[in-house]
Formats: structure tokens, C-alpha cells, sequence
């Protein structure tokens, strides 16, 4: 089980957030192509569209928040045993856990399969 570390308080709320496997915890993506490197959350943003890689070598869980439209695909296996890709638009924020092989979805909001 992760270490809690960086607690926030926001608004009323209290939130610690889970150390990394090795990347930054928060990381901004401003770039049209982005591999998961241990991090727990990914914000995309200022691009026309991003295409994140969940790699499940570095990275077993991750929160992706999309500023942008953002393709996401798993480096091995599929998204919840079926998915090859899944697209989220402007505003979507989507949660993934990878075990056994596979990337599957803990929450979202906002999804688009395709």
C-alpha cells in the first residue's frame, strides 16, 4: 500500500494524496504525446489533443484530468477487458487501475468509448 504524503486542504475538504512510483505525483502534459512514468495524476492541458500511454511497468494507478480532447491507451492489455483505446473530451476526468494485465476504470466522468 502507497504512503500517504502531501496533504491539501480544499474548501472544507482534507485530502492526502499517495506517493509515486518513481515520477512526480502531479505532473502537467502539455505535449501531444505523453507514456505514464509512476505518476497518480496527469492534468492535460494547452494542446489541440493528447495521446497518454498507461504504462503498466511504471504505473498501476493514475487520474487523468483532460483540459483537452485526450486519447488514452494502455502500452499492454486493454481498458476494462475490452477497450483498446477510449477517448475523453474537454473536462473529463477519468481514474485507472491496472492489474493482471489490464487497465480498468474506477470512475469517470465525461467518457466516451470508442
Amino acid at each position: 500500500m502507497k504512503r500517504l504524503i502531501n496533504k491539501r486542504t480544499i474548501g472544507q475538504n482534507y485530502y492526502s494524496l499517495p506517493e509515486s512510483n518513481g515520477g512526480d505525483i502531479v505532473k502537467f502534459i502539455e505535449s501531444s504525446e505523453y507514456r505514464t512514468f509512476g505518476e497518480t495524476l496527469l492534468i492535460v492541458r494547452n494542446t489541440q489533443s493528447t495521446k497518454i500511454v498507461l504504462d503498466s511497468s511504471t504505473t498501476t494507478y493514475i487520474k487523468i484530468k483532460a483540459l483537452t480532447n485526450v486519447i488514452i491507451i494502455p502500452f499492454i492489455g486493454k481498458i476494462d477487458e475490452e477497450y483498446d483505446e477510449i477517448l475523453i473530451n474537454k473536462g473529463a476526468c477519468v481514474e485507472f487501475f491496472n492489474t493482471e494485465g489490464n487497465w480498468y476504470i474506477l470512475s469517470s466522468d465525461g467518457l466516451k468509448l470508442e
